[in-house]
């Protein structure tokens, strides 16, 4: 009598990512929800009114509920939380030191454009992680906290304001330059996730996925698969806030 199936998200594709990579991934996010978390709470205590304090320091919340659940499972997986975190330490360092702010306003963009950047690159390699991991990142990168976290905050400050809204918009552009250079650099630092983003690729063109074909040839084409993705969603996420891409 054979043994039952369980289902393989890697059926049909050759599967290259490990178990090593998953895990490895979900530190990377982990860490992110933790950075976010700060900068959040930062620009909270900063706010120029009440209302803007409250809103940012509520979102804040939110990121370190949801860096709560990617550790839990890390440990699920056998990981050690701590200690995966502890891999990307500083990863954002080189970003923060390229992107001064010079107004408030500029740091809540930075934050806003930089961590969504980030969000978005994990869930293009998320699509490579066991169906239960995958469920979780996707549920958590897309809860709404990204969408709303800064959004409403720079939208009704940009719309009042079409001086600021022009200076914020210049910034947004340079911003999404800085951050894609972060994540080029993981490609080339971090071959598990680039392993992950070649078997989500593989599981979209099998999905008929519109483009994902695109992702699943060399490791050049990947990259250049991943940018065009992380930079429509940029312009999407400018235009949440009325501000030219």
């Amino acid at each position: 009598m054979s043994e039952p199936q369980h289902h393989d998200p890697s059926v049909g594709t050759e599967k290259l990512a490990t178990d090593r990579d998953a895990i490895g991934l979900l530190g990377l996010i982990a860490y992110t929800e933790l950075a976010t978390f700060g900068r959040l709470a930062a620009d909270a205590a900063n706010a120029p009114t009440l209302a803007q304090r409250h809103q940012l320091s509520r979102h804040a919340g939110k990121m370190l509920a949801r860096h709560e659940r990617v550790l839990e499972r890390i440990a699920d997986l056998g990981g050690d939380p701590e200690a995966e975190m502890g891999a990307f330490d500083g990863i954002f360092d080189d970003f923060e030191a390229r992107t001064p702010s010079s107004t408030w306003w500029e740091g809540v963009l930075k934050g806003y454009v930089g961590h969504g950047v980030a969000d978005d690159f994990c869930r293009l390699a998320a699509d490579g992680l066991d169906d239960e991991s995958r469920d979780l990142v996707l549920e958590i990168l897309s809860d709404g906290v990204d969408s709303e976290r800064s959004a409403t905050v720079i939208a009704d400050a940009a719309a009042a304001d079409p001086v600021l809204a022009s200076r914020l918009a210049l910034w947004g552009r340079r911003l999404v330059g800085e951050a894609l250079g972060l994540v080029q650099t993981l490609l080339a630092e971090r071959e598990g996730l680039s392993r992950l983003l070649a078997d989500g690729a593989g599981h979209r063109t099998e999905a008929g996925t519109p483009g994902a074909a695109d992702a699943t040839g060399t490791a050049a084409d990947r990259q250049a698969w991943v940018f065009s993705q992380l930079t429509a969603e940029h312009t999407r996420r400018m235009g949440r806030l009325g501000l030219a891409a």
